[in-house]
């Protein structure tokens, strides 16, 4: 009769195992609840879809760029779970568009610049990936290959854009091992009128 004690409490050691088990399999692993910093990033952008902004520059080392003269709009236009456009519009030229995209590493931004019958230019395509897992409110796009092949110059290039959610988003662009700098800034406290369609876009 005396084994009996040991029995019941194997028995009930047995349940228990088995009930913390049961908690574990309908918890997913720590990581999978946690988003990424460029998923952070990726969603915050895409909250601003179909909303346009207008910008200022804030610091440009070429010292006769037009984009201070003109007024400088960003548009969240066209928003999926992978890619997102933002058009870049300078006055009057709507050629640029921004092209933010998932990859199986991070984030990559690519530029995408068009005539205005629509047809791409010679100069186009080229950014880069994120080197680092960056921040939920900032990333920064390092230069790739096709970028230093297109443009020798800008190999060295590193784009920044930065958005601080009811506040504002950055774009910028610095060249390592040069002065060249340029930053434009759009208030996301005032939206305006979205501007008609990039070129090469309907």
């Amino acid at each position: 009769m005396r084994p009996l004690p040991l029995v019941f409490t194997l028995l009930a050691v047995t349940i228990a195992a088995a009930c913390a088990g049961s908690d574990t399999a309908d918890s997913p692993p720590p990581e999978t609840t946690l988003a990424t910093a460029q998923d952070s990033f990726f969603t915050a952008l895409a909250s601003l879809c179909g909303q346009a902004f207008e910008g200022r520059v804030v610091e440009d080392s070429q010292a006769d760029s037009a984009y201070a003269a003109s007024v400088l709009v960003m548009h969240v236009r066209e928003c999926s779970d992978s890619v997102l456009k933002v058009p870049f519009h300078v006055g009057e030229n709507r050629s640029r568009t921004w092209v933010v995209s998932r990859t199986g590493t991070g984030l990559r931004l690519k530029h995408d610049h068009r005539h205005e019958d629509g047809t791409e230019d010679s100069i186009t395509q080229y950014g880069g990936d994120t080197p680092t897992a960056g921040t939920g409110t900032t990333q920064e796009f390092a230069a790739d290959a096709h970028t230093a092949s297109l443009i020798p110059a800008a190999a060295t290039n590193v784009w920044t854009m930065a958005l601080v959610p009811g506040s504002t988003f950055t774009y910028a662009l610095r060249r390592e091992g040069t002065d060249r700098r340029f930053r434009v800034e759009f208030d996301l406290t005032r939206p305006v009128s979205a501007p008609p369609a990039p070129w090469g876009f309907q």
